[in-house]
């Protein structure tokens, strides 16, 4: 919302993440599930990305209490993306998801969430000072293990890699069905794919988006989805 009016905005980081390292065309899809069916935004797009967002996933969407929740809720959003990201799976649609949209695509899928990773024992702080620049705030916050023979291992040449870090939730149950791609020193689950899909996907807590030309490992990642993403644009011209 930018009182007085309902609005629909995606950060420019995500954008130039698409144009610059993917060097696809981005288009912003709306969140108004009750006009817009999934499908005939799916026939209309060769990838789809899920952002990250000062929003939480609402609990009810993985059995718990509404009254639970932590932060900021968009119920709008959830409505179209979580449908949304398991069709995208389903056709074959190039699927990238980021942060938030980590999250998202683990309830979609079945998975829990920790609400609040502070509060759970164990686990390093992952959350941003919102206090510092912008340039802190998504500098290499945390090294992360990537699980040999995953698409990041190959993506990244080694076997680790440091990652930014910018939320305060988390994969908690991961969903059946999933392979784990990267994880923290502390266990949290930092990337996973999803097994059966027919096409590219891929699921990642932090933001490879960010200045994403000055990362070599961003670069590939994003390349990756393009590549993706053109095949797909291919395939349906055929």
């Amino acid at each position: 919302m930018l009182d007085p009016h309902p609005s629909h905005v995606v950060g420019e980081k995500y954008l130039k993440g698409v144009l610059d390292g993917s060097d696809c065309l981005p288009f912003i899809v709306p969140s108004l599930a009750d006009d817009i069916p999934v499908d005939e935004i799916l026939e209309h797009v060769d990838g789809v990305l899920l952002t990250g967002s000062y929003s939480n996933v609402e609990p009810r969407h993985y059995g718990e209490d509404d009254a639970e929740h932590v932060g900021a809720a968009d119920p709008h959003r959830d409505a179209m993306t979580l449908p949304l990201a398991l069709r995208a799976l389903e056709t074959g649609v190039p699927l990238f998801v980021v942060c938030r949209g980590h999250q998202e695509l683990n309830v979609a899928l079945g998975g829990t969430l920790h609400r609040d990773i502070s509060a759970v024992p164990g686990y390093q702080q992952h959350l941003e000072n919102k206090s510092d620049p912008l340039d802190i705030q998504y500098g290499p916050s945390h090294r992360v293990s990537l699980v040999d023979g995953g698409l990041l291992r190959q993506l990244a040449g080694s076997d680790t890699v440091m990652v930014n870090s910018l939320h305060g939730q988390s994969v908690a149950k991961l969903a059946d069905g999933v392979s784990v791609e990267a994880v923290a020193d502390d266990g949290l689950i930092e990337a996973f794919r999803v097994d059966d899909a027919p096409g590219f996907n891929l699921s990642v807590q932090w933001h490879p988006e960010w200045r994403v030309t000055e990362n070599e490992f961003s670069m590939a990642i994003f390349r990756a989805f393009g590549d993706a993403c053109r095949l797909r644009a291919s395939q349906r011209r055929v």
